[in-house]
């Protein structure tokens, strides 16, 4: 998906196109990284988007590993699909994980890739995704999204942390991607 294309789903759909660019390469290694990609037996991707973080969780995945995308918007579907064609991408809303999960024959999954623009959600819908993340969760796995650097200072940046906290035993931040435009780092919870 050409850099144009990305601008233009942000213009159209700039409530669940959180960004006017794809995330950078830097910002996909860290946020697989902490979500536990590696070690994990089922993963699921929320909001792939161009599939920059889906390309380096394939690389990442185990053998044997359940991998799977969910991402509504049908431009991006296609364009993670081109991107990366061995991925499962389902067209859907991240309120369904527990529906994907069944349809892929798994009750939990063990890490979650995050790419969701949490700050163009309304706080009910972000309760409603944070609920079906932590149920879709197994005992101790991992959820790992990303937030620009300059959410930090804002009230609606500093009440989703709190609402991370809320609903996840432990939650860290990681070093800042200074490489990725606009500046960002990744939250990683632990169920």
């Amino acid at each position: 998906m050409e850099l144009v294309d990305f601008v233009r789903q942000f213009l159209a759909r700039p409530g669940i196109t959180g960004a006017l660019a794809p995330s950078s390469s830097a910002l996909a290694e860290l946020i697989v990284e902490a979500a536990g990609v590696a070690g994990a037996r089922v993963v699921v991707e929320l909001g792939p988007g161009a599939g920059v973080f889906t390309e380096v969780i394939l690389r990442r995945l185990a053998a044997g590993a359940t991998f799977f995308a969910v991402e509504i918007n049908p431009e991006f579907v296609r364009a993670t699909k081109q991107r990366c064609p061995d991925a499962v991408v389902h067209e859907g809303s991240a309120e369904d994980l527990p529906r994907f999960l069944d349809r892929h024959g798994h009750r939990n999954c063990d890490a979650i890739v995050c790419g969701l623009p949490w700050a163009s959600f309304r706080e009910p819908l972000q309760d409603a995704l944070l609920g079906a993340i932590v149920a879709a969760l197994a005992p101790g796995g991992r959820f790992a999204t990303f937030a620009y650097l300059q959410g930090l200072a804002l009230p609606a940046g500093r009440r989703f942390r709190r609402k991370l906290a809320g609903h996840f035993r432990t939650v860290t931040r990681t070093r800042t991607v200074w490489a990725n435009l606009p500046p960002a780092f990744v939250y990683r919870a632990e169920k």
